[in-house]
């Protein structure tokens, strides 16, 4: 039980060092681990410690090491799952090291970009991990020369000092372009996200069709917000525009849930009239009815990933020209196609 008199007052070294009846310079010592004590003295200090309550300020800690032992993990969605998936696997490999994530969520706006960065240089971050849709290369360039690492995940920063993990989008729309080809689709559109913003799914999907001959259109490409609304409005306008499409395939799960929803509205059957192939796997993809048939993004493996490649900047262990990771995406058949 803590004996502090004011749950609200912080207990302080002096208060243990009174309570295990040793000087502030061994409770310090036993805190840091940088003298040796002996262990029943030790084992006197942390008793003290549980009983005061005391916690160390983690203020005075970055002082006194030069690091706050924190990482910012810059986001334009965090509803979306992809990305809470990916925030657990960099949080589970810093977490061994001891540093800690913030989340900062951008909604994709140039201006909340910004401020986080700002945010995170204020507050003295050892490091920043993000995926950036406006970040311009002076912005990143004052990042690095106040010497704080940045991590890029996907192909937003290209940055000769920026690390980057890369998911192999291209090659991921690809396969769910041709798996719809094979299963004899006519008519293949497709739902991206904010132009521009997501090139290499685009050219997966159209290398796919060229590779069997067929006519890229541009009108059978739908961009919208990355979300199931925005999948929704997407699959609409598509429609109206070619009512004989039978096959669509989505930037991201979100987005193909949507276009389940608006082709349920019309009373277009899944996969029989049209079908539809997403990209992430989250969770829901497995969950919704018809399962979604979708391309497997290693959220989980890219947050470790990018965790590892700040890890080793932020520890000294290796300097030098960028590291870019690329981790494969493959594709998960279900019902909907």
């Amino acid at each position: 039980m803590a004996l502090t008199s004011n749950p609200r007052t912080r207990a302080t070294i002096k208060q243990v060092a009174e309570h295990a009846g040793v000087s502030e310079t061994t409770v310090s010592h036993v805190l840091s681990g940088n003298r040796p004590v002996a262990e029943s003295t030790q084992e006197r200090v942390r008793r003290a410690v549980r009983e005061v309550g005391y916690r160390p300020s983690s203020i005075a800690r970055s002082l006194r090491i030069s690091r706050s032992m924190t990482v910012s993990l810059i986001i334009p969605d965090l509803t979306n799952p992809f990305y809470t998936v990916l925030a657990r696997g960099l949080a589970d490999e810093l977490d061994a090291q001891g540093y800690r994530l913030t989340i900062c969520n951008t909604d994709g706006a140039r201006d909340r970009e910004q401020d986080f960065i700002d945010d995170a240089l204020d507050r003295h971050v050892d490091g920043i991990a993000m995926t950036s849709y406006h970040l311009a290369t002076s912005e990143v360039q004052r990042v690095i020369d106040l010497g704080v690492p940045i991590v890029c995940m996907g192909e937003s920063i290209d940055h000769p000092s920026v690390d980057r993990v890369i998911t192999d989008g291209e090659q991921g729309a690809w396969e769910a372009t041709r798996h719809l080809l094979e299963r004899g689709s006519q008519r293949i559109a497709m739902i991206a996200g904010a132009k521009d913003l997501n090139n290499d799914r685009i050219s997966g999907y159209r290398s796919a069709l060229r590779s069997v001959g067929r006519r890229v259109s541009r009108k059978l490409v739908a961009y919208g917000e990355w979300t199931r609304d925005g999948g929704r409005q997407a699959m609409h306008s598509l429609i109206k525009i070619d009512p004989k499409i039978d096959a669509v395939f989505c930037g991201n799960d979100l987005m193909a849930i949507g276009a389940m929803d608006a082709l349920t509205e019309i009373g277009r059957s899944i996969p029989d009239d049209v079908a539809l192939v997403g990209f992430d796997d989250i969770d829901a993809a497995s969950l919704v009815r018809p399962a979604l048939t979708t391309i497997a993004n290693p959220a989980y493996d890219s947050g470790r990933a990018a965790g590892k490649q700040l890890l080793q900047r932020m520890l000294g262990e290796r300097t030098g020209p960028r590291t870019i990771t690329t981790l494969p995406c493959n594709l998960r058949i279900r019902e909907s196609a």
